[in-house]
């Protein structure tokens, strides 16, 4: 009888072929079978408009007709036959930040998924009112990010930690003001020097800022804002000396294992004193974000504490200091090409601070500077093609009739929103003092605020489950630019003007290698 020898080559494709058959073919028929789903969804009107796509300068959507690969089917609202969502995919994220039919909704095809992409203040307002029963944030950002895997699920699982941010977080920002403004001015000493400088913590970048010993300082903007914000963000959430060891730029599994190596000796002590003294109120409690988290914490959210803090103080960093540090940025970039903004708005901050001091209430009267950071964001479009992205956890109606299934994404198109004349007057232009000017206007004085409920305006998406940190947000922004303003000098080198933002398919980052130049202003 002969022997059938099975090589290693032999055994590796028989392995490869079960785990085919076994583990990537079920997925792929799932996937098809959602796709199919949501290909065949009768959600749009039968005028469902043609996919729209740019002018060059990317700032009004414009129609192509003759173009089939770059429409939706007028008759059913469903892709050309012949057509892949691959290739379409691909064009989405190569021009996103394009889309935009006023008042009506069509879909996107993804690479695994359909989005669909609402505007007009009727469906918009339909998406603020609708429960978390029917449109979820949470889970739409465990679906597109998959956060479970990213993130750790546990956070998406149990989201206290948002009612954490929304309650005592925003309650203590005018009892922990003196700490963001040390730490704002800690960070800015060691990030832009005023005059050279005796160490720095990325030696690569040592010559590129400093070169010449000279009174002007060339700083690469985005980089050293996410540290500033790391900082001043962390000292407010977890104090100091941890808030020098804030880093935005780990892999999240790295940040896990330092966060943990930080803060565990903390947690751990603080429940010794709770088992001390028998009560989650002891003398000296500190009040922070662990202490907030902790109380919030009760009954079998104690299980496994250590990881549950740690990862919740992670997902409130992911969350507080990419969309600030992008703003910021994209403020300074403003401010360092319109030298005569700058004068203006010093010409509000500092009368306001000679007078009333560094606190959180002194920062609601700076109005000019709400309105300038409100304008900046509005123009660069920080939080990208779409914004307030939720999913449907069962079937969803709009006033207007369109049905959405189960399952499917659903977002805005806040950019091109931003972007609308019918809008915004001049919606292409700069105007700094816009919302302050519509604040000026009688029985408006509380109105047009950044953080402020605005159905025009998406940075931090609207109804029930509206940013709950946007308070924390904005006065940290106003902190951070006013210290600017007050110490220092900016500028681009030769006169330059506001860079170009980068974009990668839907998402918007300001220019990562921009280099504003800095010098201390004379006392």
């Amino acid at each position: 009888m002969s022997i059938i020898s099975v090589t290693p080559l032999s055994q590796a494709l028989s392995l490869g072929a079960i785990f085919l058959l076994t583990l990537v073919i079920p997925k792929v028929l799932r996937w098809r079978a959602r796709m199919n789903k949501t290909l065949n969804m009768n959600c749009l009107h039968s005028s469902t408009p043609y996919l729209p796509w740019a002018h060059p300068d990317f700032s009004h959507p414009t129609e192509v007709p003759g173009d089939s690969r770059n429409m939706l089917e007028k008759s059913s609202g469903r892709l050309p036959k012949g057509d892949t969502s691959f290739f379409l995919a691909v064009h989405f994220y190569a021009q996103a930040r394009t889309i935009y039919v006023n008042g009506q909704a069509f879909k996107i095809p993804h690479i695994d998924r359909w989005e669909v992409v609402v505007s007009g203040k009727e469906m918009i307002e339909d998406m603020k009112k609708a429960s978390d029963m029917d449109l979820s944030f949470v889970e739409a950002l465990r679906e597109s990010m998959q956060s479970d895997y990213t993130l750790g699920a546990a956070p998406a699982q149990d989201p206290y930690h948002i009612a954490v941010v929304r309650t005592p977080l925003t309650r203590n920002l005018g009892a922990r003001f003196d700490d963001i403004r040390e730490e704002i001015v800690l960070a800015m000493q060691d990030q832009i020097p005023a005059k050279g400088v005796d160490h720095y913590d990325s030696p690569i970048l040592c010559p590129i800022i400093f070169g010449e010993a000279s009174e002007w300082i060339k700083v690469p903007m985005l980089y050293t804002v996410m540290k500033i914000v790391s900082r001043t963000s962390n000292r407010f959430f977890v104090g100091a000396p941890l808030s020098l060891y804030a880093s935005s730029r780990q892999m999240f599994l790295l940040a896990v294992k330092r966060a943990t190596k930080h803060l565990e000796p903390l947690i751990l002590e603080r429940l010794r004193k709770e088992e001390e003294y028998g009560s989650s109120e002891w003398p000296d409690k500190p009040n922070d974000l662990i202490s907030w988290l902790l109380d919030e914490a009760q009954g079998e959210r104690r299980n496994n504490i250590i990881s549950n803090i740690v990862l919740r103080v992670l997902h409130i960093n992911f969350g507080a200091i990419h969309t600030t540090s992008i703003t910021f940025t994209s403020c300074l970039f403003r401010l360092a090409g319109n030298p005569e903004l700058v004068q203006i708005l010093r010409e509000e901050v500092e009368p306001i601070i000679k007078e009333l001091g560094w606190s959180k209430a002194t920062m609601g009267q700076m109005k000019k500077l709400d309105s300038f950071m409100k304008e900046t964001q509005r123009l660069s479009g920080n939080v990208g093609a779409t914004s307030m992205n939720r999913m449907a956890l069962r079937d969803f109606t709009f006033s207007n009739g369109t049905v959405i299934p189960a399952g499917t994404i659903v977002s805005v198109a806040s950019y091109a929103m931003n972007r609308d004349d019918e809008i915004y007057e001049e919606a292409d232009t700069l105007n700094p003092f816009r919302f302050s000017n519509m604040r000026a206007q009688e029985g408006e004085s509380t109105k047009h605020q950044m953080a402020g409920l605005d159905p025009s305006y998406m940075l931090f998406g609207g109804g029930r489950q509206m940013c709950p940190g946007r308070f924390f947000a904005v006065n940290e922004l106003k902190a951070l630019l006013a210290h600017v303003l007050v110490t220092y000098d900016l500028k681009f080198e030769n006169g330059g003007e506001y860079p170009p933002d980068e974009w990668q398919g839907a998402s918007v980052n300001p220019n990562r290698s921009a280099m504003v130049m800095f010098r201390k202003r004379a006392a």
